[in-house]
Parts: structure tokens; sequence; C-alpha cells
């Protein structure tokens, strides 16, 4: 029997990568090696290590040894705006990149992806793209059954992933949004942005004296066995939210999310909101759909040991 072509790594091969720090905790080659198998694609994704300062050689470095794509995560997602040839209107929208597309023209002059392009042409250019913001509605919506039109949600974190997921709480139409973080000049900033751009979201800053319908938490707290909550259990009651939402993913439950389930509330992690920001950075560097059903497989078993939530 042959096997099939991503059995198989040589000279042919594409690669693309996740660059973080730290990064050994992703998930991410598992979903989307299956990814590229399930499509019978000769293409490897790998994690690398890259530290902040030496991000903007790395990117140079992918685009001279010819990688096709590469997905950023903390805490590259900001930094890399001013490190990319072009910026998707995606990546304007919200102020990130999160998705890096190396890019050639095709037979007819146009840019796409190296991956998909017949060019021959040397000349190659970045584009970063966000394709987180549509993943996070997207998980929370679906995971928690949340309708966030007319809800009130408090944002632990306002980061790089902070940002994007406060902003996209915005356009989806919450009523109020709290925002909690260590630099205060963030939440300013954010504040600033949000009443120009949506007026009709309300903005306090700190913990909500009343019922809200959701934390999120946008920190990297909970990342490792020995960190604290992402909040003040003194100055604020995890019982006075109705759901709970972990961008983190690995570990597949944080004490955030054991406190939460413990108080009765709705709870999930940010397993469907990587899958979906990577199934659309598979998408644009492959020009196929991605097969959704294989890597969510594949994502869970990473996580979890098994393929199935039941």
């Amino acid at each position: 029997m042959n096997q099939p072509a991503t059995e198989k790594i040589n000279a042919h091969t594409k690669l693309c990568a996740v660059f973080g720090f730290p990064v050994r905790h992703s998930a991410s080659p598992d979903f989307q090696n299956e990814g590229f198998r399930a499509l019978n694609l000769n293409w490897r994704y790998v994690a690398c290590e890259v530290e902040p300062n030496t991000l903007r050689s790395a990117i140079e470095g992918a685009k001279a040894l010819g990688f096709v794509g590469v997905n950023l995560t903390v805490p590259h997602k900001m930094l890399a705006m001013d490190m990319v040839d072009v910026l998707d209107e995606s990546a304007k929208k919200w102020g990130a990149v999160n998705t890096i597309s190396f890019q050639s023209k095709n037979s007819h002059g146009i840019w796409e992806s190296r991956g998909i392009s017949n060019a021959t042409g040397k000349e190659v250019r970045v584009c970063g793209f966000n394709t987180d913001a549509d993943a996070i509605l997207r998980s929370i919506t679906e995971d928690l059954e949340l309708d966030l039109s007319g809800k009130s949600v408090l944002v632990l974190g306002a980061g790089g992933a902070g940002r994007v997921a406060v902003l996209k709480l915005a356009e989806a139409k919450v009523s109020r949004l709290y925002l909690v973080n260590r630099t205060q000049s963030k939440i300013v900033e954010l504040e600033a942005e949000i009443k120009r751009d949506f007026p009709g979201v309300m903005v306090e800053k700190g913990y909500p004296a009343n019922k809200i319908d959701l934390v999120l938490n946008a920190t990297s707290l909970g990342l490792k066995a020995e960190d604290t909550l992402p909040f003040d259990p003194d100055r604020f009651d995890l019982q006075k939210a109705g759901s709970a939402y972990d961008m983190i993913y690995n570990p597949g439950e944080t004490p955030f999310l054991k406190m939460a389930r413990s108080h009765g509330l709705k709870a999930a992690n940010g397993v469907g909101m990587l899958l979906y920001q990577g199934a659309k950075a598979f998408e644009i560097w492959t020009g196929r759909p991605a097969p959704l059903a294989e890597m969510r497989k594949a994502l869970l078993a990473r996580i979890y040991g098994t393929d199935t939530l039941s």
C-alpha cells in the first residue's frame, strides 16, 4: 500500500509553523498536521519557540526558507503589526496579527499564498491576517450557546488576545463591557476606541457590582500549575456570572474554569477558538476548505486524550 504524501518528508514538503514564547504547550501542530494528512498534502507544521526580540528575524528567516505561513501566539500578535509588508483588512480592523501568509504573484499577477501560487519569480511579500476575532465569537456562541447581543461581559486582560476579544464583543453588540487589566493605560486606550467605533456599548473599568452574563479570561494565567486566578476573588464573586470562558485551552481545565463549574456556571475553554482560527489560517495557506471534522478530532485527542467531548 502506498503511503499518503504527508507520511514522507522530502524536498517538496511545504512548511508552516507557530511562533510563540512559550510555545511547547501548543496543540496547533497536532490538528494542522492532521488537516494536511486528511487532504493528502505533503505539508508539515511545527512549533518554534521565538523570543520577542527575535521575532522579526524569525519571520524573515521563515520567508527565506520557503515557509508557506506562520501562526503567531503570545506575545507576538501586536508586535508583528509593523513586521509584515502588508496588512489584510482583518488585521487592520482588529489591530493584531495571528496569521502570516508568504505570498507571491500567480500567472495573472495576483498575490496569493505561495502554497497555492504557480509563480516562479523570487518576489515574496509577508501578509498579516487576523483569524482570532471571528473564531472567538463563533466559539463562545457555539460552546456556551450564548447570544452575546445585549449581554454584559467582564473581560480579564487587555493584551493582544484580550484587545481583539473586547473589540469583537463590542461589534457583536454586547450592552456593557467591564475591563480589568494590570496596565491601566491599555484599558483607557480600549475604552476610547470602543466609544469611537461602538458608541452603543457601555464600558466600565474594573469589576462589576451586579450580575453579569459572561466572564472571559484573556490572560495567560492558568497556563502554569502554580498560576494564580486571573481575577481577584476579594473583589469579584464568580457566582455573579452566568457563564465563563477561558481562552486558554491547555490545560483543558484551568483553576478558573474548575471554580466556575463548581459554582454551576456554564463554562468552556479556548479549544473552539483555537480550532476555528487555525482552520481559517489553513484555508488562507492552502486555498482549500479545512477538514474541520478531522482537525477537531486530532485537537480533542491532544487535549483530552479522546476525540469526543462526552
